[in-house]
């Protein structure tokens, strides 16, 4: 009898929230951004629960309107590395961008979190969308969309290279005969293209699983393209089944086109279950975060998507403003989205600024109904996994204690790790060393 398929779970750490005003709540710690024992407690109740992995966010450029959390909060790689110390088994997924960045030294950051996890870490591949990101980093201009993505496709070709340097028995440490290292198994990577110029090798080997987990979440179509051939696991945004199933499908079509098993590209639409003992404490939950976000907070919020533009400028309750090509070289595929449901169902400024900062999704309700839209989605195929966003103080908490034991009773997630690596609870294969590859089939031939 075959093995009933498992779900995937994962949780977002974001401290003060994703929102302009999460922080304002009276059970919520203020400077949770900062506070390295509430990422400790909540790694550690994640992986009580059992879920493959946790995830880190970031950005590269904040003004006085940026959301509380992005003002003030930990560095992906540095959390992550002092997070590998207080967990065993689960996945440390950062995000860390390639239009600002050098893939020799990004590379050796995530090759050594790999190794100081045993094998546990990720890497969210990002092309960076504020245009404000380049005034950071000396540069004139921040690159255009499609170059973006350019550029990503040789930088992960670039790590991927090497993070092959090392075949995973060079290293001999024969005391003995003096001899440290293999040279025939040291490789140079050499590459030369139309961003990059690395030598290599690196100066660390692969850990156990081979390599980071590639996370990518790419919703405009350049950006599906380039998750559907890259990445490992995909990040989606979707606000119903039925759109959920659409992308789902659409991703996992594309990859069999690159060549791919659509089983190995993973998708793990975000969600940001409010759990009550009733559906009524629920919707108090809700209410009671949207309640504290102000219009002058939603609007800000919302500018963020649109390149930080000023909506404070246009009339409140008239029609959704006409933006023109605003936001097409920052959050393509999001900003398309706002401009094109605005037009169709004729909202109002104040109506889809407060929609953008106080989104209801639709995992609302008693542990039982989240657990049973959790499965709904898992079974349709809109999802292999979820990453849970705490959207209300104790969210993450409340998922692991409430709906993850139900989930665990109908047989469609783990009651215990499968593996100590991010590759083996995900259930991906550890990639081959592309050197060691090469001479096993040299030697059949």
């Amino acid at each position: 009898m075959a093995k009933q398929k498992q779900l995937k779970l994962g949780a977002l750490l974001h401290g003060v929230g994703g929102g302009t005003s999460l922080w304002r709540h009276p059970d919520t710690d203020a400077g949770a951004s900062v506070n390295f024992e509430i990422y400790k407690s909540w790694v550690q109740k994640a992986e009580e629960g059992k879920l493959d992995l946790i995830f880190i966010a970031d950005g590269l450029y904040i003004n006085e309107k940026s959301i509380p959390h992005f003002l003030n909060r930990f560095e992906p790689i540095t959390i992550l590395s002092a997070l590998a110390a207080v967990s065993k088994n689960i996945g440390l997924v950062g995000t860390l961008s390639t239009s600002y960045s050098e893939p020799f030294t990004v590379s050796r950051q995530f090759g050594s979190l790999d190794v100081i996890s045993g094998g546990r870490a990720g890497w969210n591949v990002v092309t960076s969308p504020l245009e404000g990101s380049a005034l950071n980093y000396g540069k004139k201009e921040h690159p255009e969309h499609d170059k973006r993505y350019r550029i990503a496709t040789e930088y992960l070709e670039v790590a991927r290279g090497l993070w092959d340097s090392w075949e995973d028995d060079a290293f001999v440490r024969d005391k003995e005969t003096g001899v440290f290292f293999d040279r025939e198994k040291m490789h140079e990577l050499n590459h030369e293209g139309e961003f990059f110029s690395v030598k290599g090798p690196l100066n660390i080997a692969r850990s156990k699983q081979g390599g980071p987990v590639i996370f990518q979440a790419g919703a405009s179509e350049v950006g599906k393209n380039y998750a559907s051939k890259e990445a490992d696991a995909i990040f989606a945004g979707a606000e119903n089944l039925e759109e959920a199933v659409r992308f789902a499908q659409d991703v996992k079509a594309r990859a069999a086109a690159f060549g791919r098993n659509p089983d190995d590209v993973l998708i793990f639409p975000g969600i940001g279950p409010i759990i009550g003992r009733t559906e009524e404490e629920a919707e108090r939950k809700y209410q009671e975060v949207a309640s504290l976000v102000t219009i002058e907070n939603a609007l800000n919020y919302l500018g963020r998507f649109f390149e930080h533009h000023d909506f404070s400028q246009y009339p409140l309750d008239e029609p959704f403003p006409e933006l023109g090509d605003l936001g097409k070289n920052s959050f393509q595929s999001g900003t398309d989205k706002i401009k094109k449901d605005a037009k169709e169902k004729g909202l109002t400024l104040r109506q889809v600024a407060l929609q953008s900062a106080t989104p209801r999704g639709s995992f609302i309700g008693t542990a039982e109904q989240v657990a049973d839209r959790v499965q709904e989605w898992f079974e349709a195929g809109a999802a292999d996994g979820f990453m849970i966003t705490a959207s209300v103080p104790r969210g993450l908490e409340d998922f692991v204690d409430q709906v993850v034991p139900i989930l665990q009773e109908r047989g469609i997630f783990r009651t215990e790790y499968e593996s100590d690596t991010l590759r083996g609870n995900l259930g991906l294969s550890v990639p081959e060393n592309r050197y060691a590859k090469a001479k096993a089939e040299a030697v059949r031939s």
